[in-house]
């Protein structure tokens, strides 16, 4: 028998609450709950549940559920493949998180193109595109410009996602695609398509019809101004995988990462490049990165960093001038803000360098990417003091390595394979922590010389102060 009642669910995190309170007990946020009727069904006698699904069925010793492997289908795309560990799993359902513009619909659909070819390593898959934000035509003319018309794919512009259900069950699709979350809708609820409700119950709808059909489902979602998925927290615990599609959608580089992938690991990363042809694979991302550099300038150094368990080299630059008023500026683009005032507070205190801290700071890690890895501390403090001596650092010189408050120089992961990304590049000095995380390779009694760390060609630093004299850029020196 069905019972309604009142909820009150928050418009920004999904929280809910038996009643109305002027402060979200989820994420603390003023003035996000609003009312919703919610409908509760009985799950006794084989009656669907509140979110749609069949009868349960008796319980089972572990010892005997069915085990049966359904293997990941590959999408044909390199980096997309890299990033799923192989492919897409029938049956489980993909959530791709980005910013609008970014690239999403592009890629939705040349996987759809990809995967319905008749040369597709897994064998051809009938795909159903649910367009619900563009028509049909639109769809056309970007499949034209992408060379995405083939075979295979069928397209439906449709917001109801009752209605795809039974799409799915008449054409016999091996992969759905739902552009975007957003956009579509459910006719059990009363709210707008894009509400917290809707998102919710589409979701919970979208993943019952991947479970009895064993359909992958592959849904695209916006996100919001600090990055998070726009809508519920529960559209990330109910899903599989949850993709997430970075960049600048000014510039040509996109980063496709797993924030959470039930079927594999979340190391990876997918480097990818946005031309007049679509998204293409990215065989040297370092080189990219690289590739505009100015060797010589004041305030400009390569980071080592990891991005999953890819090594990259990436140019980090900084920029200190005079401020005119007692409030000084800092700002940083592709770097955490939190890390580089930790940094300038380290040089002036460490170091020596007071005039950090009265002067203007901009800090960017070009290339649009953005760079998280506590690694690449070194080489932004390395930025900062050349900015602020007006003095460059070596040209072939890269860095990598954190920086703690008291001015040491941490240990960081996987230190043989940034060297070595370095040196593939032509880099012939790399300075990097003398300490190995794990403790391998111990560094000398305080006062003691700088030691290698056990990579060849790597100089070992203990301090801020010895990677500053070692790149040249030391106050006074």
């Amino acid at each position: 028998m069905a019972k309604t009642r009142t909820m009150h669910h928050c418009t920004s995190c999904g929280a809910s609450a038996s009643r109305w309170q002027g402060r979200c007990p989820g994420c603390g946020e003023w003035n996000t709950l609003v009312e919703q009727r919610v409908v509760r069904r009985s799950g006794g006698s084989g009656e669907p549940g509140p979110w749609g699904g069949g009868e349960l069925g008796p319980p089972v010793a572990i010892t005997e559920v069915d085990t049966e492997d359904r293997p990941a289908v590959p999408t044909g795309l390199s980096e997309v493949d890299r990033v799923l560990g192989g492919g897409v799993v029938p049956g489980s359902v993909t959530v791709l998180g980005g910013e609008p513009g970014i690239g999403k619909s592009t890629l939705l659909l040349q996987v759809a193109a990809s995967m319905a070819r008749p040369d597709q390593p897994g064998g051809p898959q009938r795909v159903l595109y649910v367009s619900a934000e563009e028509s049909l035509a639109q769809v056309r003319h970007r499949a034209d410009r992408l060379g995405a018309t083939v075979d295979g794919v069928w397209v439906v512009s449709e917001g109801s996602v009752g209605r795809v259900g039974d799409l799915v069950d008449e054409l016999g699709c091996d992969l759905v695609l739902v552009d975007s979350i957003q956009a579509v809708s459910t006719a059990e609820s009363s709210s707008a398509p894009g509400s917290v409700t809707q998102v919710r119950d589409c979701a919970f709808q979208l993943v019952a019809e991947a479970r009895r059909t064993g359909v992958a489902v592959v849904v695209a979602g916006h996100v919001t101004k600090d990055g998070a998925l726009a809508g519920p927290r529960v559209l990330e615990h109910v899903v599989d995988t949850v993709l997430a599609f970075e960049g600048d959608r000014h510039g040509e580089l996109r980063l496709l990462r797993a924030v959470k992938h039930r079927f594999g690991s979340t190391s990876e990363v997918g480097v990818m490049a946005m031309g007049e042809d679509g998204l293409l694979p990215v065989a040297d991302p370092s080189g990219l990165f690289l590739a505009d550099r100015r060797a010589g300038v004041p305030g400009s150094a390569v980071a080592a960093v990891l991005e999953g368990r890819r090594p990259l080299l990436v140019e980090v630059q900084a920029l200190v001038s005079g401020s005119p008023s007692p409030s000084v500026r800092r700002q940083a683009q592709g770097l955490d803000a939190g890390r580089l005032a930790m940094l300038v507070a380290v040089l002036e205190r460490h170091v020596g360098l007071c005039d950090l801290g009265r002067a203007d700071l901009h800090a960017l890690a070009v290339g649009g990417v953005r760079l998280s890895e506590p690694g690449v501390d070194l080489a932004v403090a390395l930025a900062l003091a050349s900015a602020v001596t007006d003095r460059p650092l070596p040209p072939r010189l890269a860095a990598f390595g954190e920086v703690g408050l008291t001015g040491e120089v941490r240990g960081v992961g996987r230190t043989a394979d940034r060297v070595a990304e370095a040196h593939r590049l032509g880099f012939t000095q790399v300075l990097g922590p003398a300490v190995a995380r794990s403790g391998a390779d111990l560094a000398p009694p305080t006062g003691g010389p700088a030691v290698d760390s056990g990579s060849p060609g790597m100089t070992g630093v203990r301090t801020l102060a010895e990677a500053l004299e070692a790149a040249g850029v030391a106050p006074g020196a």
